[in-house]
């Protein structure tokens, strides 16, 4: 019977289609061919033509569909559903199962959907027809099922295979075996049991093994055979025809619910870089999945089974030496599992070479090549021509074969190297032994010891590595059987340290190793000689100079130097020791002045445990030499090229001598000798330094003190000069000097180009102008306005302009030439009044006359020839004048007060604001002129009153114009007594004594009052006559103008001060107003006119 459950229960998948003309075969051809007369028969016998045949090829079409198909699902592992739609059938389908019912192989199983669905017995595989464009009869269905029981006998021929498995869990790798008959061809299938999923399912060739009789067939799995259970079934296969499959065959795997832990599988795996690898894991039963990582990366995975899930790894990069973790977690991470795997290359050594060096034995090498990244117990090992394997990477023969081959293995492959040479094409000298040596001050010998007697008869080349003072050089010697070898050109007091080598000279092949390192050292000798040189300061005072034995020079340790002063032809010497460490020796005027030779020679020479060394001599300069013009001198290349006219007298060569320019007195020097012939060198000096001038002079060398022939001056490099010192700025007018110092040498630190002048405008600097004078020190800014000015001056170098020195100023009115107009001025009129005064010095008679004549002597009468007495200079008596105040003035009149003489002002400048008033009568006083004999000479003139005395007579006529004494002052009062300063309206006239003959000043008098009262209001009337004759000077004068008059109405006009024949007063009145402005300057005018004209009279 059919199952139509178990046929359900394993669906395969669907096929590709195939056109209809592809599913006819030779095999269907035959059997229709066989079956054609058959059924033509039984479609005649029942009365149908072949025209009216329709059934026979409807019947020969579904054959062939179904006979096609199944052999195709029995070839390709796929299953068809051949659909018979309800239209094929129109009477239904009741009357299929009895034509089905003689078919022993095909039965119809399911009918209630309409669809006709055909199951063949023996491999429960489900059949379902497709949509037919015919529609079968009953005879037809008849004829399929003979059709069908024809295969299936024919099917039955094949012998149904007998399966046995075999696994390798290490190599993923499963071994079906089996027994088929004489068939080499087989389907089959690989499921996965539990969730029964197809993983392999192909049509193999496999033949027959004649020895065991057993066909067998090995497929790799991409998991691990451990994660889940598999399903294998074989079948037979000749060409269409298959048999039966074989009985399922299950290889277990550790999914199985007995298996209950947690596993991970593969463990420890090692695969090659950049494969991909498949891991397992099973989780624990009744647990959940979490997840797989590699590292702490998470990884997708997939589900084989129930508990089994897998995750792939691609392309793998080399693992560390401890591999490659990776993990799986449960859900949640409360226990985890996993394993490592190691990625790495299979081995790939090189350089495989064999090499005798006893020249009996070999001796094979290699070098790892390629990292394997495999270590410990997976590292790779090695094998030569079959010798065990070993680590190491050398491996030794006792006997020389000529041929070689290096098997390298690890757990990933192998890898095989050969190598084949003869003996004597491989010859590898050991390393020279025990080393000796003969030392000597400037050559060794070398020798040493070969481990193989062989080597007595070997022509070899041996290379020796000497070593000192850091440089190594090689030197190569020959020879059959060598072992020493003479060392020449060393240096005495040296250390050497040497190594050997050898090599065969026929068919050389290589090196061999170096001996171990050989030290000696030479023996001393006395030392090279120094070389000297001399500086001569200007005052013959100086230096003798040598330098520094090196340490190839001293030929061992310096013991001290010696400096000798001497003289050819004298026996005077002075010799001085310095210590190892000194260079320079001062030259002692008071030695050299010791010798009567002019010519003196230095001599120095070094000493060691040896001995001296020979003696280097240096004639003195002591003549000053006129310094040279220097050229320039330029750097290049690490030094300064010279070039110089050869000299007839430097018999010995040259000397080249430089120094610091900027240094005058015991310089450090530094020179060089240059040999006879030559006309040029590079002067080159590791103390060089940017910046710094350098002063370079070229010597003659000969018997004679150095010559001086030629000097250069230059720099390893300009730099910007230093900022130079600008002096202060000054103005001139409206324009501005700027002045500046020359820059030290120190500080230029080039060659100065000239200067620049900028006037700066904030952050921003002008360029006012570009001196290239080199020497110019000063530069005038014109016609500036006025304001604040900042400049900065900047010299410069091919290296650029320095810092430059700022400067300020603030340009103000220029006031220098009006200060100079007024000394000028001033210094013209003091000219002009001192030729003025020396004219007036000069012509002082006609200056005296034409503008101080002298006044005439007055005619008196009388005797006054008298001789000259001494001058009485006691006060004359003096009348006193009582002014008596008379009850019936009107008070509201003006009239005269008199002032006491104790109320007077002390300093006599005027009359105080208070006003006077007094009951008491006043006094007035005057003093009697006295007259003198004496030639009269001017004086001074009393402002307050004039007196003369006289030997003879005590009578004097005074005129007084202003009544006033020494005491008292008068003032104008009031009706109410208060002060007006108004002048007295009336003149007061006195004579004292009789009218007689004699001097009688002139007056005016006024008219005749009974009591002689001052309060008269009357003016003063014109004199009409003299009292007395004589001469009478005028007092009086007028108004120029009646505006003036006018002014002056009311007030009587000043009498002045009392005027005599003696006075020295130009006779001008002046008002009272101006009296004493007018009394001061006459005053000073007069008294420097009159000391003038008086001091110089002839």
């Amino acid at each position: 019977m059919c199952d139509i459950n178990a046929a359900r229960q394993h669906p395969l998948p669907s096929a590709k289609p195939h056109t209809q003309s592809s599913l006819v075969n030779a095999d269907v051809n035959q059997t229709l061919a066989r079956c054609v007369p058959v059924i033509l028969s039984g479609f005649i016998g029942n009365g149908r033509t072949l025209g009216q045949g329709q059934d026979f090829l409807r019947t020969w079409i579904i054959y062939t569909y179904i006979y096609t198909h199944i052999d195709l699902f029995n070839r390709n592992k796929t299953e068809e559903d051949f659909l018979l739609h309800q239209s094929l059938f129109p009477q239904g389908t009741h009357y299929l199962r009895p034509c089905l019912s003689g078919c022993q192989v095909w039965c119809c199983c399911s009918v209630e959907d309409n669809h006709l669905r055909i199951y063949r017995q023996g491999i429960d595989r489900l059949v379902t027809m497709p949509h037919l464009s015919i529609s079968p009869s009953c005879s037809s269905i008849w004829l399929i099922c003979i059709l069908l029981t024809i295969h299936a006998h024919a099917k039955d021929a094949l012998t149904v295979p007998q399966v046995r498995l075999s696994a390798d869990w290490d190599t993923q790798q499963l071994t079906i075996s089996w027994q088929g008959g004489a068939a080499t061809t087989f389907d089959l299938m690989i499921l996965r049991t539990e969730l029964n999923e197809t993983v392999f399912y192909e049509t193999v060739n496999v033949p027959l093994n004649q020895e065991s009789g057993q066909h067998q067939w090995t497929w790799t799995s991409v998991e691990p055979l451990e994660c889940t259970s598999l399903s294998i079934k074989i079948r037979s296969r000749d060409g269409q025809t298959t048999s039966e499959w074989s009985n399922t065959q299950i290889l277990q795997g550790n999914d199985l619910p007995s298996k209950e832990k947690f596993q991970f599988y593969p463990q420890d795996r090692i695969v090659p870089v950049g494969t991909n690898t498949t891991f397992c894991c099973i989780v624990e039963e009744g647990k959940v999945f979490g997840s797989i990582l590699l590292g702490h990366t998470v990884i997708n995975t997939r589900r084989l089974s129930r508990r089994s899930y897998a995750a792939t790894i691609v392309n793998q990069g080399p693992s560390s030496r401890t591999g490659t973790n990776v993990i799986c977690y449960d859900d949640p991470k409360t226990k985890l599992t996993g394993a490592v795997v190691f990625v790495g290359y299979p081995p790939l050594p090189t350089d495989f070479v064999c090499e005798t060096q006893d020249l009996t034995s070999a001796v094979c090498q290699w070098n790892e090549g390629r990292d394997s990244h495999l270590y410990g117990k997976r590292q790779t090992y090695y094998s030569v021509n079959k010798s065990p394997q070993q680590k190491r990477r050398e491996i030794s023969f006792n006997q020389w074969d000529g041929n070689w081959t290096l098997v390298a293995v690890n757990h990933l492959g192998q890898y095989t190297l050969t190598d084949f040479a003869e003996l004597g094409h491989r010859v590898h000298p050991v390393a020279p032994a025990n080393l000796t040596s003969v030392n000597r001050a400037w050559n060794a010998t070398v020798a040493w010891q070969w481990k193989f007697d062989s080597y007595s008869s070997l022509a070899l080349d041996c290379q020796v590595e000497l070593t000192s003072n850091g440089q190594k050089t090689k030197r190569t010697f020959s020879g059959v059987g060598l072992r020493s070898v003479v060392l020449s050109d060393l240096h005495p007091d040296e250390d050497y340290s040497v190594q050997v080598r050898c090599g065969a000279q026929e068919n050389f092949w290589k090196w061999g190793n170096w001996s171990k390192p050989f030290s000696f050292k030479t023996s001393t000798t006395v030392p090279d000689a120094p070389d000297v040189w001399v500086w001569m300061n200007r005052d013959n005072t100086g230096q003798v100079l040598w330098k520094l034995l090196t340490h190839r020079q001293n030929h061992g340790q310096i013991t001290a130097y010696e400096v000798t002063f001497w003289s050819p032809g004298e026996t005077l010497q002075h010799t001085d020791v310095f210590s190892p460490d000194t260079s320079v020796a001062p030259i002692n005027l008071t030695k050299i002045a010791a010798f009567k030779s002019g010519k003196v020679i230095a001599t120095v020479i070094a000493k060691n445990n040896a001995g001296a060394s020979q003696p280097a001599n240096i004639p003195l300069r002591l003549t000053d030499v006129e310094p040279l013009t220097a050229s320039r001198a330029v750097y290049v290349d690490g030094g300064f090229p010279l070039f110089w006219q050869s000299d007839v007298n430097a018999t010995c060569g040259y000397v080249v001598e430089w120094h610091d320019a900027s240094c005058m007195s015991d310089c450090p020097v530094e020179w060089i000798k240059v040999a006879a012939g030559n006309t040029n060198v590079s002067v080159e000096s590791a103390n060089f330094q940017p910046g710094v001038r350098y002063t370079f002079s070229l010597y003659s060398c000969s018997m004679e003190p150095p010559e001086l022939l030629q000097r250069w001056q230059g720099y390893m490099q300009e730099l910007i000069p230093s900022s130079l010192a600008l002096l202060p700025t000054r103005q001139q007018g409206s324009n501005i000097l700027l002045t500046w110092g020359e820059i030290p040498l120190v500080n230029r630190r080039g060659f100065i180009l000239g200067f620049n002048v900028y006037m700066s405008n904030g952050s921003q600097f002008t360029l006012l102008a570009n001196l290239s004078d080199r020497g110019a020190r000063n530069y005038t800014v014109k016609g500036l306005p006025e304001g604040s000015y900042k400049f900065t001056v900047k010299a410069y170098t091919v290296a650029g302009e320095g810092t430059g020195a700022p400067a300020s100023i603030t340009l103000e009115p220029y006031t220098d030439w009006l200060i100079l107009e007024i000394l000028t001025s001033l210094g013209i009129t003091a000219l002009f009044l001192v030729i003025v005064t020396f004219i007036c010095y000069k012509k002082r008679k006609w200056v005296k006359k034409a503008f101080y004549p002298d006044i005439p002597e007055p005619k008196l009468p009388g005797d006054w020839s008298r001789t000259q007495g001494p001058l009485d200079v006691k006060p004359s008596s003096h009348s006193v004048v009582h002014i008596v105040e008379r009850p019936e003035l009107d008070s509201s009149k003006e009239m005269l007060v008199v002032i006491p003489e104790e109320d007077e002002d002390e300093e006599g400048q005027g009359i105080g604001d208070e006003p006077v008033d007094t009951d008491e009568p006043a006094s007035l006083r005057y003093y009697n002129q006295v007259v003198d004999e004496r030639p009269i000479r001017p004086r001074f003139p009393d402002s307050s009153a004039s007196s003369a005395s006289s030997l003879d007579s005590a009578r004097t006529d005074v005129t007084y114009t202003g009544i006033q004494t020494s005491g008292s002052s008068l003032v104008w009062l009031d009706s109410q007594g208060s002060s007006e300063d108004q002048q007295p309206q009336a003149e007061l006239s006195v004579n004292c004594g009789g009218g007689g003959g004699g001097y009688r000043p002139q007056m005016q008098p006024r008219a005749p009052s009974e009591d002689m009262g001052l309060a008269s209001p009357e003016p003063f009337l014109e004199p009409q006559a003299a009292i007395a004759g004589g001469y009478k000077p005028q007092s009086s004068w007028h108004f120029d103008s009646p505006v003036e008059a006018g002014e002056s109405a009311g007030r009587a006009p000043s009498l002045g001060s009392p005027t005599s024949v003696a006075s020295t007063e130009f006779l001008l009145p002046g008002g009272e107003e101006h009296a004493e402005e007018k009394q001061q300057l006459s005053s000073s005018a007069a008294t420097w006119f009159t000391n003038l004209l008086s001091s110089t009279k002839p």
